[in-house]
């Protein structure tokens, strides 16, 4: 038990000073805010969604983390606007994030089909930890198996940090093809609860992109007549490079109305061999006309922790096109096989 309690100890202090990193979200290309600020209003209509995410639910400690989003298009100003709320609770570490964001972004027509937007989100993040639940190791007495003093007696600093952050993007969109680049935390904001200490979150640097091929499309009987029905392949990638920390996502989505599968595989395995740094990913959603796109994916990794260690990783997107009667507003949005 006291051997377990270090241990706790340990990663609770690397928690606290450690480079931290973002959440990953497999479904990266339903969370589109998150993703890329150039994103905002890429529909050409109004957009909610939803994404959760249950990370290693077979530890006893586990990663949830979840987005909520709105944002539409003014065709008048050529802009999109939106709003993004996003959490991290950590069990572990007893700790959480909160952070709640505004967008915009400008698109730049270049022909009926190609569009450029460039976006960028301002945020403001409230950081806790619950400090009176934790004991240090200088507290233990191995001899007499006793604790001296309460839980939170050894730390100096504050149990939450208020902070402002910033994000920008720029993406690129045509009928088949899109890409984007994304830049995060511009303003490096203080991660650290220790009082003296001055670590910062690093910036994160994304790359993405795909391409759709068209294949011949179906029929759908609905008891009255024939409607096509639309098949597509899509190909798509998403690279993030964090502080020392680097990552490729990888894979394809099938699209035969309404029915979304996808496959992705997560590697580029960093020198520090990091727990489910590779892992396979499957999808399975539907993407309906009403504007309704629904799905479920699970992460089986394929590291050193492995599936029956960590319980693998589920994650669940929602999300709604307020869609215009109007075939002229409807837009392609850059993403891989969701419509929207």
């Amino acid at each position: 038990m006291k051997f377990f309690l270090c241990i706790g100890v340990i990663f609770f202090a690397i928690s606290l000073t450690g480079n931290t990193q973002d959440i990953q979200y497999s479904q990266y290309y339903a969370n589109p805010i998150y993703l890329n600020p150039g994103m905002v209003g890429s529909t050409g209509m109004s957009r909610a969604g939803v994404n959760f995410r249950n990370q290693w639910p077979a530890l006893d400690q586990t990663f949830l983390a979840y987005t909520g989003y709105y944002d539409f298009y003014n065709e008048k100003m050529n802009s999109g606007f939106g709003v993004i709320i996003q959490g991290v609770n950590e069990s572990f570490t007893q700790t959480s994030l909160v952070e709640l964001g505004v967008a915009y972004s400008y698109r730049l027509k270049i022909s009926e089909s190609d569009f450029i937007q460039a976006g960028v989100q301002g945020s403001f993040i409230s950081r806790d930890a619950f400090f009176d639940r934790v004991i240090l190791g200088t507290q233990l007495d191995i001899n007499k198996g006793t604790i001296l003093g309460n839980p939170g007696d050894g730390f100096e600093g504050d149990s939450q940090i208020k902070s402002a952050d910033a994000h920008a993007g720029l993406i690129y969109f045509g009928k088949k093809v899109w890409l984007g680049v994304a830049a995060s935390h511009l303003l490096r904001p203080e991660i650290s609860f220790l009082a003296g200490s001055n670590y910062k979150l690093p910036m994160k640097y994304a790359l993405h992109g795909g391409y759709r091929f068209n294949l011949t499309s179906g029929d759908i009987n609905d008891y009255f007549n024939n409607v096509d029905q639309e098949r597509s392949v899509a190909l798509g990638f998403n690279f993030k490079k964090q502080g020392q920390y680097s990552q490729l996502d990888l894979g394809a989505e099938f699209f035969f109305e309404p029915l979304v599968l996808g496959f992705w595989y997560r590697g580029l395995p960093s020198k520090y061999d990091l727990p489910n740094n590779e892992s396979f990913v499957a999808l399975f959603g539907v993407s309906l006309d009403s504007g309704l796109e629904l799905g479920y994916s699970f992460d089986f990794p394929i590291s050193k922790l492995g599936y029956q260690g960590s319980g693998g990783s589920h994650e669940i997107s929602v999300r709604y096109v307020f869609s215009s009667k109007d075939p002229r507003k409807r837009y392609f949005a850059p993403l891989p096989t969701f419509r929207y």
